[in-house]
């Protein structure tokens, strides 16, 4: 019997404000364990909390990126545990009345099918603390706990099941990661926690529509990883299934290391957490002239970034995909492509060396010291024909760690092309009475000669012969030796 997966994803963002969502303790990450805390955050009896506004504006944008139907009442509950890392014993969320609900995002590639994953809801919830094991000041048969993210501010996005594959899955996790870098609420980062992923699965028989009993996933700290856990996943409750056997609904951790799950609890339900509304909080009460002017504020997103590129500038749909991964690359490409007339050049510069010199270096586009009005400058004198393409690269790595202008550059590595008439003339004709043998091969049929023609006509040079006209004009001077 085959079998269909159905995957759905939970997505926690942590939000970029700079303090927790109920108090004003700091969310920089990497501080000192329990140094940033406070009797709120830890839940110290007669605190009173209050909710950071920047948390529900975030949550709003995040909203619209994904075409949810925002909520202006929406109510904050407490959702009822028991564990180490929650010292105040419930967990600060939204349940019955979100923030939203009903989006969607479009998955797939460019120019290729594509089809939409419904989301179920967003609500704005607090993190919990971090149980710290097998670090250097922890013993083997201890834990610690460091709570520092108690507090912390995040978003909960939740797919309907829609998913299929665990290529989907990482379809849909990168677009949302993208969504949370372009809008500014979110670094994306999984390694650090602040981007993270639980999936729920099950298997069914194909053309089957009752869903079968599901399992989470956990632990998963990179968008590969999540995809790579699902198949792990899909794999194991095949083999259970085949067999005769059947699932259990537990929720399982990934264990990059082994590439495997291991059984953690099993999987609760909404019951078991005795969702109630938290009497210390008041409802979210929003107006429709807040929402509007958050909506007015949004970017332009990257699917209408990738499309007006396509329709005003002409590019590729994978061009436009790869400068639209990233806010502060388009925006670099916008600039750029405002002062060059080749839009193609533009992109592919940036495609090129921009982005391969920030990986080298490791780099934020921010700190790269070629502006686009510069880039533009060496784009021109290559469209010029003043210098090759390829000395143009060379001008581009001597200019990110330079303080010289263009032409000085260009004069102290002597890359200025040579594209008089007469200077290539001589050139050729020298080229042409030096190698009397390898002409007249050319000219009994010998066409590869050619090639070895214009290497001497560069060596002559060196390097400086403008290749094109060299090569125009050499082709014109052995027509004429034909003609003869």
């Amino acid at each position: 019997m085959k079998f269909e997966p159905v995957i759905g994803l939970e997505v926690h963002a942590q939000l970029s404000t700079e303090s927790k969502i109920f108090c004003g303790c700091s969310t920089r990450f990497g501080a000192e364990p329990n140094t940033q805390t406070c009797p709120v955050c830890l839940g110290m009896p007669g605190v009173l909390p209050v909710t950071n506004k920047k948390v529900i504006e975030y949550a709003v944008r995040m909203a619209f990126a994904v075409h949810c139907k925002m909520n202006t009442h929406s109510i904050l509950a407490r959702k009822n545990y028991f564990y180490p890392d929650l010292p105040k014993g419930y967990q600060i969320s939204q349940y019955e009345e979100p923030l939203a609900e009903k989006g969607w995002v479009k998955i797939g590639e460019e120019e290729k099918e594509t089809r939409k994953i419904r989301i179920l809801r967003i609500h704005i919830e607090e993190d919990a603390g971090k149980s710290v094991h097998d670090e250097a000041y922890v013993e083997s048969d201890e834990s610690m706990m460091d709570f520092n993210r108690c507090g912390t501010p995040l978003i909960e996005i939740v797919s309907q099941p829609d998913l299929r594959t665990p290529k989907e899955a990482f379809l849909y996790l990168t677009q949302l990661r993208q969504l949370v870098r372009w809008l500014g609420i979110c670094d994306g980062n999984m390694e650090e926690g602040s981007l993270r992923c639980d999936a729920n699965i099950s298997l069914r028989p194909t053309g089957e529509k009752k869903l079968g009993v599901k399992t989470e996933l956990k632990n998963m700290n990179s968008i590969k990883g999540v995809e790579k856990a699902l198949e792990v996943e899909i794999q194991r409750q095949t083999e259970i299934l085949q067999k005769g056997g059947e699932v259990i609904q537990q929720t399982l951790l990934w264990d990059e290391d082994r590439q495997t799950v291991l059984p953690m609890r099993g999987k609760e339900e909404a019951h078991d957490y005795r969702y109630f509304p938290d009497p210390d909080l008041i409802p979210i009460e929003l107006t429709e002239d807040q929402v509007e002017g958050i909506r007015n504020a949004l970017p332009e997103l990257p699917e209408a970034c990738r499309k007006r590129w396509i329709r005003t500038f002409s590019l590729p749909a994978y061009d436009a995909g790869v400068l639209s991964e990233d806010r502060a690359i388009a925006e670099y490409f916008e600039k750029l492509v405002a002062l060059v007339d080749d839009p193609k050049q533009a992109a592919n510069w940036v495609m090129g060396e921009v982005l391969r010199r920030l990986k080298e270096r490791d780099l934020d586009i921010s700190e790269l010291s070629v502006q686009p009005a510069q880039l533009s400058e060496l784009i021109k004198i290559i469209q010029d024909e003043q210098i090759s393409h390829t000395a143009g690269k060379r001008v581009f790595e001597e200019w990110m760690q330079s303080s010289e202008s263009l032409d000085q550059i260009v004069e102290r590595l002597g890359l200025k092309q040579v594209s008089d008439q007469s200077a290539l003339e001589k050139l050729v004709h020298t080229v042409l009475q030096e190698n009397p043998k390898e002409v007249q091969k050319y000219l009994d049929g010998h066409d590869k000669i050619f090639g070895f023609l214009m290497g001497k006509i560069m060596q002559a040079s060196r390097g400086k012969a403008n290749p094109k006209r060299a090569n125009d004009l050499l082709r014109q001077k052995l027509t004429e030796l034909q003609d003869e």
